[in-house]
């Protein structure tokens, strides 16, 4: 799943971020901007309302480091072939870094790293559950992911859509090579004579890796911090009684902590900034805010189809139905981690969420 969420109504002001580039680089066109010495800005095309994808050149030597890939489509490679030859200059790629295990993030990972036969980089976390969703490719939806979404309150025809979606994860990735080089949180290694650390985070993805270089005051961000748009968090059939939302809180504060308020943020999706740290505030009181509506909202049993509205400013359609699902669970479930809600099960399988008073000593069945 991807972001693209715009946060939800009855939000105050958001804080004002500035944009220090005019000029953004045109997607899939080869063409790129220099943000910082030796960094480059490119954008590939992605499907949907987002419509690109920000990915990052970094110079490395007689080569470049790239960051992100945009997903596997005839389009998006072609794209990097004029990139590789225009933008780039023609000089190899020496590593290919991946944010997280999105394909519009690592799609095309494992292309890259073997048209120049150079180690892809990810994450543990992110690389192992990559090959894993892959791996799914063709197979019938298992009973548990129906069980999971009749219990979140979706009918048959919701059901027969998620089978035969089901499956198609690794369509828009190209095989990942089969071995990678493990980034870790903390770690510090060079790239073109200048230290980037690596610093994680939860909740959107596994293990999600930003990277920061002080020398540069750049913070390529990944998905973990975007500008205008909130991350997906979600809850999915795989671990069912998950508390992601806990985890990206946790995340948020801890790249806060991390890299200071004056970094130019590289993110995903939208443009670079300035201003970090108001943003993060911005995206944990947000949460916060939406899991105050839906507690009010729960003073009736509500089934997870029918708190939409306490989260999400848009209609939620067929189309959007999945990811709202898994968001909505994502809040439900730090509700009842937080002690502030439970969740019931009837006869049919289907959950039922209500509010508890704070403190009150009841328990999810």
């Amino acid at each position: 799943m991807r972001d693209g969420f715009e946060e939800a109504a009855v939000e105050p002001r958001r804080p004002k971020l500035t944009y220090p580039f005019e000029t953004a680089p045109e997607t899939g066109s080869g063409q790129a901007v220099e943000v910082a010495p030796g960094v480059l800005w490119l954008r590939q095309p992605l499907g949907g309302s987002l419509g690109f994808i920000n990915v990052w050149a970094i110079e490395d030597g007689d080569g470049w480091a790239l960051v992100d890939t945009g997903v596997q489509t005839k389009e998006t490679s072609q794209a990097w072939r004029v990139a590789f030859a225009e933008a780039l200059g023609g000089r190899p790629v020496t590593r290919m870094i991946c944010t997280h295990l999105h394909p519009d993030h690592v799609g095309l990972a494992g292309w890259i790293s073997r048209k120049f036969d150079c180690r892809l980089w990810m994450t543990r976390l992110e690389y192992f559950q990559c090959r894993m969703l892959v791996a799914d490719t063709g197979r019938e939806a298992p009973e548990d992911g129906v069980r999971f979404f009749r219990a979140a309150g979706w009918d048959d025809e919701a059901i027969d859509a998620y089978k035969a979606r089901f499956g198609g994860f690794g369509k828009a990735i190209y095989p990942l090579p089969d071995s990678y080089r493990r980034i870790s949180d903390g770690e510090a290694f060079a790239i073109g004579g200048r230290t980037w650390w690596v610093v994680t985070g939860q909740g959107h993805s596994p293990d999600h890796a930003c990277l920061h270089c002080p020398e540069l005051g750049v913070l390529i961000s990944g998905d973990q911090v975007l500008p205008r748009i909130s991350s997906n968090v979600s809850v999915f059939p795989t671990e069912p009684d998950a508390d992601p939302l806990t985890d990206w809180i946790t995340s948020l504060a801890k790249v806060k902590a991390a890299a200071p308020d004056t970094v130019l943020v590289l993110p995903a999706h939208n443009d670079p900034f300035r201003g970090l740290h108001a943003r993060i505030d911005h995206l944990i009181s947000g949460h916060e805010r939406g899991l105050g509506r839906l507690a009010r909202k729960l003073a009736e049993p509500r089934r997870a189809v029918e708190v939409f509205g306490a989260l999400f400013a848009r209609p939620i359609g067929p189309e959007l139905l999945g990811m709202a699902t898994g968001e909505a669970l994502a809040h439900l479930n730090c509700l009842i981690g937080r002690g502030l809600a439970v969740r019931e099960t009837d006869a049919a399988g289907v959950a039922w969420y209500r509010a508890v008073a704070e403190g009150a000593p009841e328990t999810s069945v």
